[in-house]
């Protein structure tokens, strides 16, 4: 029996790498002035930067049932049964919106719930990529990522948290947080909604904290684990390509010996978090 992988691009996978990868990708609607864009497809980083700084409405939205129709109906062409693995319930509806979809398809479509999102989200689906070589069945697959969703820690720092406010993706306590020039906000999730844990002033003390949090989680949350399997992550929103290179050079030389796994945040996430949000995670390496 073949278990074909589906998620969707919160991921931060695209194009030749699904299809390097074997998986399919349901892409994210990213919404401007009421007018519907895909990233990758006819969206550029660079064109998205540009109307989200400069005011525009910009937002994202839930796949349409008609696209996951579309895109589960393609892999389920070649596979028996499919595992579909979007971002976490805690901060889309499109993970609840695809479980009540799944009940069209008689079981072949098992929707995994499993609190990740971004690095974290593409993890668990290079776990189960795995998993399914090893001829694990879909409902095998789901349960075993819905067991590990808590194994998982993000942190993000930004400039400002009215992206996050006006999308509500952050905790009423967390909104109340006022924007003051050069402090920033350190949010935390588990794959649920964001919430403040911290307030430093300055990037490098932002880029310091992180580190600190990920190193302090190494410790307590994943103390009971080598260091080879472990995931130490890194991600941004940065506008300028430097920007990123410099995280990630901090990221990797804070933890020298560990396997460093860097993407930009997806277009999709960046609309809530707003341009230059940079951020780090710790996971479980299957």
């Amino acid at each position: 029996m073949k278990t074909a992988i589906v998620t969707d691009s919160n991921s931060g996978i695209f194009g030749s790498e699904a299809r390097a990868l074997g998986i399919h990708v349901v892409p994210m609607p990213i919404i401007i002035d009421g007018h519907t864009f895909y990233e990758n497809e006819n969206l550029t980083a660079g064109d998205f930067y540009d109307a989200l700084i400069s005011g525009r409405d910009t937002g994202s939205s839930q796949p349409s049932p008609a696209s996951l129709f579309d895109i589960w109906d393609v892999a389920l062409q070649d596979a028996d049964e499919l595992v579909y693995i979007p971002m976490s319930s805690g901060l889309s509806g499109s993970c609840n919106t695809a479980t009540a979809l799944s009940d069209e398809y008689e079981n072949k479509v098992q929707v995994v719930d499993n609190h990740r999102i971004s690095v974290t989200l593409r993890g668990a689906v290079d776990y189960a990529c795995k998993l399914a070589a090893e001829g694990k069945s879909a409902l095998e697959i789901k349960e075993i990522l819905e067991d590990d969703s808590r194994r998982s820690s993000i942190y993000l720092a930004v400039e400002t948290l009215k992206y996050f406010k006006k999308t509500g993706r952050i905790t009423p306590a967390t909104a109340l947080i006022g924007d003051i020039l050069s402090i920033k906000p350190i949010l935390y999730s588990d794959g649920d909604t964001f919430e403040a844990v911290a307030k430093v002033r300055g990037l490098s003390k932002a880029r310091q904290a992180l580190i600190d949090m990920i190193k302090r989680d190494r410790k307590e949350k994943f103390k009971d684990y080598p260091d080879k399997d472990i995931w130490i992550m890194g991600s941004g929103s940065f506008v300028d390509k430097a920007d990123a290179e410099s995280w990630l050079k901090e990221v990797t030389e804070a933890f020298p010996g560990y396997d460093i796994m860097y993407d930009p945040l997806s277009l999709s996430i960046a609309c809530h978090t707003g341009p230059n949000a940079f951020g780090a995670g710790i996971m479980l390496k299957h």
